[in-house]
């Protein structure tokens, strides 16, 4: 059953869900800021069209600077601007920026809590046909452990663009993740969204397991959620959009309430959300927790679906992995 307060897809469940890529909201976030902010510029690396940063370089060329195919340089000329009253946003490729790019980010940006925020896009396995070398399922690891980041992931368009107006607003580093593949659309445009607080989805009457998800795999777990249900297993589950600074409180509440607790990301179980997820559990509340992510292994090409499939985030392995976790509930 849908949450009280929470203004979803009316087609959530239906074969007609609305399917539109994350990179678009984030294209429609940037522009609405830089029409609300002049402090707001642009910068790409050569991706201009993939990166959805191309209305925002037509209606301001003045604010936007195409980088070339050089992350390391846009992060320090980001870098530079973010602590000199721009607010910058660079985009490229997630496995570029800030795979590539990473020790820039730190040093130049996150040291100097410069004003950046970083788009990383095309993130996940389910990046397809481009295969391993650009699939980035490490980049929430290397992020999330950086000194003054902020990490976020959309679940959807709407939240994309929500995210993308929000880090316009506040001060210091900020990495949102964004997938290419059209995913479903799972909020509605009233949907609240607000950094550093999650989201409950979902919530039967008497949950035994918090599905605790971020990114478009949220749609996944109401999915399984929806059958594990008719199944007599009632669930909750967590919207976790906002990986640093993690809901503490609101993730402490939905493993006391269920006992147990799957985290779902695409993503390597390392060094995620899920194991921030355990890490936060560890400290204050031991819990029964199942991990859906990607197994320690590279992806490979292939259809986005058909990928996410082939490791372990369908539908069905999330439904496997609570009723796991419900059979270790103390």
């Amino acid at each position: 059953m849908f949450v009280r307060g929470q203004k979803l897809n009316k087609r959530l469940f239906s074969k007609s869900v609305e399917k539109v890529s994350l990179r678009d909201g984030y294209g429609e976030g940037l522009l609405q800021a830089g029409e609300g902010d002049s402090r707001v510029v642009a910068l790409c690396a050569d991706l201009l069209q993939s990166t959805r940063s191309d209305a925002f370089a037509q209606k301001f060329p003045e604010r936007f600077f195409e980088m070339g195919v050089a992350e390391q340089n846009m992060a320090g000329v980001a870098a530079g601007l973010g602590i000199s009253g721009k607010i910058p946003f660079m985009a490229s490729y997630a496995i570029f920026s800030p795979g590539r790019n990473w020790e820039q980010i730190r040093t130049n940006i996150s040291y100097n809590n410069s004003n950046v925020k970083i788009a990383g896009h095309h993130a996940g396995v389910s990046t397809g046909p481009d295969g391993a070398t650009h699939q980035a399922i490490e980049d929430m690891a290397i992020m999330r452990v950086m000194a003054n980041m902020r990490v976020i992931v959309p679940c959807d368009v709407h939240e994309a663009r929500r995210a993308t107006l929000a880090a316009a607003k506040m001060w210091g580093p900020v990495y949102l993740r964004l997938t290419k593949e059209a995913t479903p659309v799972i909020t509605s445009e009233d949907t609240p969204f607000n950094p550093g607080q999650a989201a409950i989805f979902w919530e039967s009457p008497s949950p035994k397991c918090a599905i605790i998800a971020c990114g478009p795999l949220v749609y996944n777990a109401m999915l399984a959620a929806k059958e594990l249900e008719t199944e007599g297993i009632g669930t909750m589950v967590v919207n976790n959009h906002t990986i640093k600074p993690m809901d503490t409180a609101r993730i402490l509440e939905a493993a006391k309430r269920c006992g147990s607790v799957v985290t779902v990301e695409e993503h390597q179980i390392e060094g995620g959300m899920g194991s921030a997820v355990a890490e936060v559990l560890a400290a204050n509340l031991p819990t029964p927790q199942e991990f859906i992510g990607v197994q320690g292994i590279f992806g490979e090409s292939g259809k986005p679906d058909e990928l996410i499939e082939q490791y372990g985030m369908a539908v069905r392995d999330i439904r496997s992995a609570v009723k796991r976790a419900v059979r270790r509930r103390k």
